[in-house]
């Protein structure tokens, strides 16, 4: 092996040909399957005849009886309650980007994406080159700001078209979204919003004696270590901060404020919440380890074991960090959510990144219709 490594470069770039070959392997074992199928089938072929994906309740129903599986929620979760809300594009065009919007607003446009992230790796490579072939120190300064603005205008815009005040959504969907949370043990979070936050503390709401611990105590202050904690905003949230000496968490006033209204006061101020929207899953990685709270999350994926659900994340490399903890985990079955089309190019890409990043000697990976969840219904 020390050959190929030393080849190869350092142990980064070893990782990344393991990971580019695992996902190939799984495609050409797809298309295996396919081939064997198309013995009986000679239309599965032309179909793109994959594994079956099966519905939510399918997936549960494999879950042994008096276990309780865990979950990763991605965007999805949130779109399913207003994808109009949720989606990236609404995002950009809530964003204010200053005296910079015209560039970046043709730079998503060059890039053809409405995801912040994208651009900002985009940005992030930009930067390399020049500093590679010796470019311009003042491009190269105008590159970081507009990286950092990209960030502070992504999570105001998450802020300026969020839902102002619970009741926006209906006692039917906080007790829908009850009922699913509550099937769950350990839920894990990668979104900003308060969508969850709300759901999980409707406490006058179905089911009955349904609470989940957050970690956070007396004085909205996170303590983490010696609780029972089960909800885990890897990313941060709209709702949490960090003051330096403690991790604190907005809560609805005695005065009828509104943690929506909190956070743009905030905002308004210059404090921005916690959160974590590096463009890359080292870049990410490293944010994370330098904060308690998120620290202490992300740790607590290696914990998880028996079944274990991802719901509404596009499984894309810039979270691998997430799906590399997940990996070293005891977890024996991944259970990843599809939308729509199984066969579009979207989903064939999950589909092989999710085996590629999760299959192990004691893991594998099944799918299942993400709109069969029903989460708001």
């Amino acid at each position: 092996m020390a050959p190929l490594r030393g080849a190869i470069g350092s142990d980064k770039e070893l990782e990344h040909v393991k990971t580019t070959y695992s996902i190939k392997r799984n495609a050409i074992n797809q298309f295996k399957q396919a081939l064997g199928r198309s013995l009986s089938d000679p239309l599965c072929l032309l179909t793109k005849c994959e594994v079956d994906v099966i519905t939510f309740e399918e997936a549960m129903d494999t879950v042994e009886d008096g276990a309780k599986p865990s979950i990763l929620l991605g965007n999805g979760f949130s779109r399913a309650w207003s994808n109009d809300i949720f989606n990236y594009a609404n995002l950009l065009d809530a964003a204010d980007f200053d005296d910079r919007n015209n560039e970046l607003r043709d730079l998503f446009d060059r890039c053809g994406t409405y995801d912040f992230e994208a651009v900002m790796r985009a940005l992030v490579s930009a930067k390399t080159v020049l500093e590679s072939y010796g470019g311009n120190d003042i491009l190269i300064q105008t590159i970081e700001r507009d990286q950092q603005l990209l960030k502070d205008a992504l999570i105001t815009a998450i802020s300026n078209t969020h839902p102002n005040r619970p009741n926006e959504v209906t006692t039917d969907q906080f007790t829908a979204a009850r009922r699913y949370l509550s099937r769950f043990d350990q839920i894990f979070t990668v979104n900003y919003d308060l969508l969850f936050y709300w759901a999980r503390n409707m406490d006058d709401l179905p089911p009955d004696n349904y609470s989940t611990d957050d970690g956070f105590r007396a004085g909205c202050k996170w303590r983490g270590h010696g609780t029972n904690q089960e909800a885990h905003f890897l990313h941060g949230g709209l709702h949490i901060f960090d003051r330096g000496s403690n991790i604190e968490k907005h809560a609805f006033s005695e005065t009828g404020t509104s943690i929506v209204d909190l956070v743009r006061n905030n905002l308004a101020r210059g404090r921005f919440p916690l959160f974590v929207s590096e463009p890359t899953s080292d870049k990410k990685k490293a944010r994370i380890e330098h904060n308690p709270y998120l620290d202490y999350c992300f740790r607590a994926l290696r914990n998880v074991s028996g079944t274990f659900f991802i719901q509404g994340h596009s499984i894309d490399e810039n979270d691998k960090h997430i799906f590399d903890q997940l990996k070293k985990s005891r977890v024996e079955k991944f259970f990843v959510s599809i939308f729509g089309d199984e066969n579009s190019e979207d989903n064939t890409r999950i589909k092989a990144n999710a085996r590629a990043y999760l299959e192990s000697g004691i893991s594998e990976v099944e799918f299942f219709d993400a709109q069969s969840a029903d989460i708001w219904a």
